[in-house]
């Protein structure tokens, strides 16, 4: 092979090392302990709010989804960076081909896979390179974006956290009764809707090991159909009991409410907001009222 074409391919080959040398590997430690911190902070608030609260789990699972997204992507522009590293020692030690051996079907791979690979943009490997270059720039700022959502809802919910413990002290806090499983709160509030609306699918409240409300004591689903969307009458009757559950959430201490994929947190006063999508009808809430309560 000529010197001139050597060089022109060495310089390719570093220029695409170098855009692999991304800033956001020496900024991933950072990022790691950012997110260590605001999930820390977040576990402090939910143990102060009493209760999981839905919008803060919701920006931390996007936060730490997008952040897992690029170490995934990091690792795979790591094994790309190492193979391109290989392909370049395969082909020095090889030594000098000349245009003609190039051609030649029978060639041996091993000696010039990297002139191959690096000749033209247009290869499968160059081309799932850059891809991947492009996804991990996107993903990474994806990440931040995410991470500043989280961190800003958390200052958000510590602003609004001395209001909330005010509120919450009024109600006091109650622990399960041995024989139920249930705080007595919760039993009155399940009297009180059996007592106003009729559930024809069932109840279900106590869920042992399970590491929410439900394995508290301190939440019921109140079923409107069996697993299926609810028809138009079975709807309005879960509208009615969320509107009442709101109406009457400082008269029973209900802390918040889910139904058709909305939530509705009686302790940071934001209204009815979007749920995450969870995968499914019963995952989404459409089938049924979840409450929960202090």
């Amino acid at each position: 092979m000529q010197p001139g074409r050597w060089v022109g391919l060495a310089v390719v080959f570093t220029a695409l090392l170098g855009t692999l040398a991304t800033p956001g590997a020496q900024a991933a430690p950072d990022e790691q302990a950012k997110l260590k911190k605001l999930r820390e902070e977040a576990a402090e608030l939910t143990k102060a709010y009493r209760g999981e609260i839905i919008s803060l789990e919701d920006t931390k699972k996007l936060a730490e989804n997008s952040s897992g997204r690029v170490r995934q992507l990091k690792r795979s522009l790591a094994a790309a960076e190492r193979k391109l590293t290989m392909f370049a020692q395969t082909a020095y030690m090889g030594g000098v081909l000349d245009d003609s051996q190039l051609l030649m079907p029978q060639a041996d791979l091993g000696a010039y896979s990297i002139v191959s690979y690096l000749s033209s943009e247009k290869t499968e490997r160059v081309t799932s390179i850059k891809t991947l270059i492009a996804e991990q720039k996107k993903a990474a700022k994806d990440a931040d974006g995410k991470i500043a959502q989280l961190e800003k809802h958390i200052k958000e919910l510590k602003a609004k956290q001395g209001e909330v413990e005010q509120k919450l002290a009024k109600f006091g806090f109650q622990t399960p009764g041995s024989s139920s499983g249930l705080t007595q709160r919760l039993i009155d509030v399940r009297a009180a809707v059996m007592q106003n609306f009729p559930m024809p699918f069932g109840v279900g409240c106590l869920r042992v090991g399970d590491p929410g409300e439900h394995g508290k004591g301190r939440a019921c689903d109140f079923m409107m159909s069996n697993g299926r969307m609810p028809d138009p009458a079975a709807k309005a009757r879960g509208d009615a009991l969320a509107a009442w559950c709101i109406a009457n959430a400082d008269k029973y201490g209900i802390m918040y409410i889910i139904w058709q994929q909305r939530f509705y947190d009686m302790r940071t006063g934001a209204g009815w907001r979007m749920m995450s999508d969870r995968g499914g009808i019963t995952a989404n809430h459409y089938d049924h009222v979840h409450v929960s309560v202090l």
